[in-house]
């Protein structure tokens, strides 16, 4: 019987100013050509926060919710969208309900430099899968 290795994510160096500015930065700019308003979150390999992005006109409860997304995907090295789907299949995923720090929205994704997790980006204003569409638009810019 054969197993493939188990590939682990290693966290990396801290994602640095510059380049959580750019991501946010390309998530604005996504944001904005679909005339959403957002709250971008950046943080590092050790979940602190390097940017926090408030576009006018943005819910002032997003500005939790997209640290919580980053913060959460730093954790646990994955994007938020798997704890959302889990929780949507229900059973026993629904001890997750029960799981510190993991959250459930759509929306956080890890930024990866030459494979490992250097921090995170959390988004939060509209619906998770526009959250996430602007999520995916600041990690490309990585």
């Amino acid at each position: 019987m054969s197993t493939a290795p188990q590939t682990f994510i290693s966290y990396g160096p801290p994602v640095s100013l510059d380049i959580a500015q750019r991501v946010a930065g390309a998530a604005e700019a996504e944001a904005r050509a679909n005339g959403w308003p957002m709250v971008i979150a950046v943080m590092d390999s050790a979940a602190n926060l390097v940017v926090l992005h408030k576009m006018d006109h943005a819910q002032i409860g997003s500005v939790e919710i997209a640290q919580a997304k980053a913060r959460s995907t730093v954790r646990f090295k994955r994007p938020t969208r798997v704890f959302e789907e889990a929780l949507a299949a229900g059973g026993l995923n629904l001890r997750l309900l029960a799981t510190e720090g993991a959250c459930p929205l759509e929306g956080g994704l890890p930024l990866m430099h030459e494979g490992r997790l250097v921090g995170a980006i959390g988004v939060s204003g509209m619906q998770s899968t526009q959250d996430a569409q602007v999520a995916a638009a600041g990690a490309g810019a990585l």
